[in-house]
């Protein structure tokens, strides 16, 4: 062999090996749910696999980057994952209150890059969650053209492009969202984008009348706490994706609305065995530590999990044993 060839050879080689190795090193665990399930797709209402069966995604929230940054690290999510069962995580990267993604956005990466990295190694899906009730479109797509960068290619994304527009009309939220769309798609062509909706995510008849057209592998968020969100919301949501409008709950608490207050213990249940009946995927709120009902960790518990049942609030237990006997 001359040694233009072998050089060209060698080359080659490297290259091959390079690319091989590299598909090792990120390829999901085995058994792990992006392993078993692969890149996600919406078909009809049903948020489905790599082969087009139905698929529910369960697990937890992270709480406001923000307020809660020390769960924001590796060792957290792969407890969540391992013992929690979790299959989704979602990392709420906060756009108000104090040291806000606006105010500090470097501080922002270095709390949500450890957790998307974290669920992609541990084989779970993760929820990029912008966590604004008011609007920053300029500041959403320069983030989410990061993200989308940055993360694309893995199967394991999820875009969540406005938590709770509390206070804005459907109109301004749904082309807020086909803007945030057509961001995300010219780079990532079709990991799963989760809309938002009026008043806190739960007006989903108004999307029904008016969805969001020619927009592929995207789904509506509806947001309940069980306390006080009693089965109108369920018919509502019923009515939705009986007009086609498929529905993930992004967010969701056993407590009152305020995140305090009562825990609902027998409506939560009832509104898991709704979702579980459904195919609906959920994700629980809050992996935090404040004094309030909707928090699931007492403050003493370690930032990195080996969270045993006397470090988790009522809640934090009520969510665990859901998630272990569901995600068997």
């Amino acid at each position: 062999m001359s040694f233009p060839l072998k050089k060209y050879f060698m080359k080659s080689l490297f290259l091959s090996l390079f690319l091989v190795l590299g598909t090792i090193a990120f390829a999901a665990p085995k058994n792990s749910p992006v392993a078993i399930n692969g890149k996600l797709r919406v078909i009809g209402t049903q948020l489905s696999n790599t082969d087009g069966q139905p698929v529910v995604l369960r697990g937890a929230s992270l709480g406001w980057h923000n307020l809660w940054p020390r769960f924001y690290n590796k060792s957290a999510v792969k407890w969540l994952a391992t013992d929690w069962k979790c299959s989704v995580v979602r990392a709420a990267m906060g756009l108000e209150i104090e040291d806000n993604y606006r105010e500090n956005p470097e501080f922002a990466m270095q709390c949500m890059t450890p957790v998307i990295e974290a669920a992609i190694k541990n084989g779970i899906y993760v929820i990029i969650d912008f966590h604004a009730h008011k609007k920053y479109t300029a500041e959403a797509k320069k983030f989410f053209t990061q993200m989308a960068t940055k993360y694309g290619m893995y199967p394991n994304v999820i875009y969540e492009i406005w938590n709770e527009p509390d206070y804005f009309e459907w109109a301004e939220v749904k082309a807020y969202s086909e803007e945030l769309i057509k961001t995300i798609r010219a780079i990532d062509p079709d990991n799963i984008i989760l809309v938002g909706n009026p008043h806190w995510d739960q007006d989903l008849h108004l999307v029904a009348a008016d969805p969001i057209l020619n927009a592929t592998n995207i789904m509506y968020t509806m947001h309940f706490y069980a306390a006080t969100h009693e089965k109108w919301l369920r018919d509502r949501t019923d009515a939705a994706i009986a007009q086609g409008i498929p529905v993930f709950v992004s967010e969701c608490g056993g407590s009152e609305a305020s995140g305090d207050g009562r825990l609902g213990t027998k409506e939560w249940h009832e509104y898991v065995a709704w979702m579980e009946s459904r195919k609906i995927s959920w994700a629980a709120w809050s992996v935090s530590d404040k004094n309030e009902t909707c928090s699931m960790l007492l403050p003493r518990a370690s930032a990195k999990g080996n969270w045993t049942n006397d470090l988790l609030k009522p809640w934090g237990r009520l969510v665990r044993e859901t998630l272990v006997e569901l995600n068997k």
